[in-house]
Parts: C-alpha cells; sequence; structure tokens
C-alpha cells in the first residue's frame, strides 16, 4: 500500500511544496497529491519537478481538481487538456473530478445524461495521454451511494474512467464501506481517507466551509479516532502493494496529524518499523501551523 499526503491540507498555511515534500519523505509517505491550482501555480517554478520529488523518493499519484461538466463543452476540453498537460509533467497518472453539482435523486434525466457523456469525453481525452480520469465518491454528485456509482460506471461506460474511493463519504451516502468497496473494488484506482466525530458533524466538509481559512473545523477527527470505523477497511487492503491512497486532512495542526495517521496506518498493517525522524528538517509539533526550528 503507498500512501500519500494530499496539498489541499496546506491549503491555507504559509508553507512551501519543498518544505512539504522533505517532510513526507522523513515521514515515510510515498507521494502527494497535488491540488490542481497548486499544480496550476508550481509551472513557473521548472525546478520543482518529478524528478526533483522522485529524488525525495516521492511521486505523484493524482492530480485533483474540478472540471466544470455541467458548463461549456469547448471549455471543459481545454481545461481537460491543460490538467492532463500537468499530469505528465508530474509523472502522475490520476485526474481526479466529481461526477456533477447535484446528488442522483436531485439530478433529472437529462442532465445525468449528459453528465456521463461529458464523463466519457474527458476519460477519453485523459486515454490519449496515458491516465485515468477518477469520480470521487462524494455527496451531491452521482456518485453519492453505491448503487448510483455503479450505474454511472455502466453509463460512462470507457476504460480510462475509474473511481476514487472517499471511504468516509461513502458511508455518509448511507453505504457501509466495506460492502460498496466489494462492489465498486474492480473500478476503483485511488482511495481518499479521512475521518469524522460523527454524523451530526458531516457539514464541516461543505464546500463554503472546509475552503474558508475562517470555517470551522470542529468535528474533524485524526483517521482512527472518528465514526467511520477503518480497521475492517483496511483488511481489505493490507498486502495489495497496488492500493495507493492518500490522506485527507482538513483540520488544523496538519503535521502532527498526518503523521499520527501514518504511523497508526503502519500498524494497522503490519509494519512495525520506526518511522525515520528528520535530522536537518525538524519541526515543532505543539502549534496548529508547524514551522522550522
Amino acid at each position: 500500500m503507498k500512501i500519500s499526503l494530499c496539498t489541499i491540507s496546506f491549503r491555507h498555511h504559509l508553507v512551501s511544496l519543498e518544505d512539504i515534500a522533505m517532510w513526507a519523505a522523513a515521514n515515510d509517505f510515498q507521494g502527494i497529491e497535488l491540488w490542481g491550482v497548486h499544480a496550476r501555480n508550481l509551472v513557473h517554478q521548472p525546478h520543482r519537478n518529478a524528478d526533483w520529488l522522485a529524488g525525495l523518493g516521492l511521486s505523484v499519484p493524482m492530480l485533483s481538481d474540478y472540471l466544470p461538466l455541467e458548463g461549456d463543452a469547448e471549455a471543459l476540453r481545454r481545461k481537460t487538456v491543460d490538467l492532463c498537460r500537468l499530469a505528465c509533467n508530474w509523472r502522475a497518472g490520476k485526474l481526479r473530478t466529481f461526477a456533477g453539482s447535484r446528488g442522483s435523486r436531485d439530478t433529472p434525466a437529462d442532465v445525468r445524461r449528459l453528465i456521463a457523456a461529458r464523463l466519457r469525453e474527458i476519460s477519453a481525452i485523459a486515454a490519449d495521454f496515458g491516465l485515468s480520469m477518477l469520480a470521487e465518491t462524494h455527496p451531491d454528485t452521482l456518485a453519492d451511494t453505491c448503487a448510483s456509482t455503479l450505474d454511472l460506471v455502466a453509463e460512462v461506460d470507457h476504460p480510462a474512467f475509474r473511481l476514487n474511493f472517499d471511504t468516509l463519504h461513502v458511508w455518509e451516502g448511507g453505504d457501509d464501506p466495506v460492502a460498496a468497496h466489494a462492489a465498486l473494488r474492480p473500478y476503483v484506482s485511488h482511495y481518499h481517507l479521512k475521518n469524522v466525530r460523527s454524523r451530526a458533524d458531516l457539514a464541516v466538509f461543505a464546500p463554503a466551509n472546509v475552503y474558508a481559512a475562517a470555517g470551522s473545523r470542529d468535528g474533524l477527527t485524526p483517521l482512527f479516532e472518528g465514526e467511520v470505523d477503518y480497521a475492517p477497511f483496511f483488511d481489505e487492503l493490507v498486502g495489495d502493494p497496488q492500493v495507493e491512497a492518500s490522506l485527507e486532512w482538513f483540520g488544523n495542526d496538519c503535521f502532527n496529524v498526518l503523521r499520527k495517521d501514518r504511523l497508526a496506518i503502519k500498524r494497522l498493517t503490519g509494519r512495525h518499523d520506526a518511522l525515520p525522524r528528520p535530522a536537518a528538517f525538524p519541526y515543532v509539533q505543539n502549534q496548529s501551523v508547524a514551522r522550522r526550528i
């Protein structure tokens, strides 16, 4: 199993990609999932690239972005091509987007057909670049339940169309994550891992809150301290070296929580070797925003 961290975790932090990468390498992460806006803003730093990350033992498994499926068709094609080129520059094999902006029950049949057709088109564009296009299991999209997600895979009907299995959001949609994973696994190419204190706290992930610098972070928990029981879910993944997953943390104290979760995953998956500690890049771990000493 390969575990990455997400640069979206640092969306409100004054931390460079260099700092994040050095910390990730020192704390046993294998990759860095780049948020689309971060990838675009790194274009003018050509010295920060896939070769540089490889020198640290890291890769970029996926670029995560938001493609406008219901907007202008030509604008969608242009943005998809641009994102594919960015992914190739980072040698990322996957792109993440969302299957529309309304839940499956609230999406009219004609709009659903349009979204499926657009997903098929951008999956074909991604395939031309040697990439996969992943739709994330997520509320307020056509991938909000296991049943609707399976239907969507059949409707898109393209080999480059795959899924990013967000375990918490599958649970949020009312499905048992282990059972849903058994049904969806043939189409899953990546996993997002996060947790929440209770169902009553799920509003913390609402875009208007979670992307706001002043938004509430109350209810966010480390991976193994929340309502979703990850132990049986990890039982399904242990031993598969092809599994790629990202810890998606939206709260404060990023370095401390991510390190704690990474260590907990190692323990759960039977890897008991101690985490390497950075000798030349220590951080203060009791600050909401880690800083160098």
